[in-house]
C-alpha cells in the first residue's frame, strides 16, 4: 500500500483557520468571496461558483470550485451549479495544464467530515495538479513540503491566465 504523507498539512489538522461550527457566519469559504480576491486567493469567478487557491495545498497550483452558496451535499447542487462547477473545474484543468504542464490531475469531493472534508459544512471540488515524483523524499524524511512558488504569485499567475467570460 502506497502512502502519502503530507505533513505540511498539521497545522491545518490541529485546527488553525478551521470554523467554529458549520454555520455560513464562521464559514471561510462564504468569506473569501466577499473579500478581495488577492488576499482570498481567489483566481476566477463565474456566476454561481467561484476558483480559489488552496491555502494547505497538496501541491502547486491545487485550486478548489465551490458554490458561492452555502451548500455542503453534492446532489443539493441547483442544475446550474452543477454545470458552472463542471465547467470551472474543466477551465481550471485547462490553465494549470498551460502554465504547470502537470502529468496528471486528482479530481474530487470529500463528501462529509467522515469522507476528509476539512470544511464539510461548505462543498467544494479539488483540482490537484500531479507531477511524476511529486511526493519525493522530503515530506517523509524532512517532514517539509517543498513548494516552489508562493501562493500569491501562483494566484497571480493563473487569474491572469483565466480566460474572459
Amino acid at each position: 500500500m502506497a502512502r502519502l504523507w503530507t505533513p505540511h498539512r498539521m497545522v491545518y489538522i490541529g485546527g488553525q483557520d478551521k470554523p467554529a461550527d458549520s454555520s455560513v457566519a464562521q464559514c471561510p469559504f462564504c468569506r473569501i468571496p466577499a473579500g478581495d480576491d488577492v488576499d482570498g486567493l481567489l483566481v476566477a469567478r463565474g456566476t454561481t461558483c467561484y476558483v480559489v487557491l488552496n491555502l494547505y495545498p497538496y501541491n502547486s497550483a491545487h485550486l478548489m470550485v465551490l458554490p458561492y452558496r452555502h451548500v455542503s451535499d453534492y446532489p443539493d447542487l441547483t442544475p446550474e451549479e452543477t454545470l458552472e462547477l463542471a465547467e470551472l473545474t474543466q477551465t481550471a484543468m485547462q490553465v494549470v495544464r498551460q502554465l504547470y504542464a502537470p502529468a496528471g490531475f486528482n479530481l474530487g469531493m470529500n463528501q462529509g467530515e467522515v469522507a476528509g472534508a476539512g470544511i464539510a459544512a461548505h462543498l467544494h471540488q479539488h483540482v490537484v495538479p500531479r507531477w511524476l515524483g511529486d511526493a519525493n523524499f522530503l515530506p517523509v524524511v524532512g517532514r517539509t513540503k517543498s513548494l516552489p512558488e508562493l501562493l500569491a504569485d501562483t494566484r497571480e499567475r493563473l487569474a491572469a491566465a483565466w480566460p474572459a467570460a
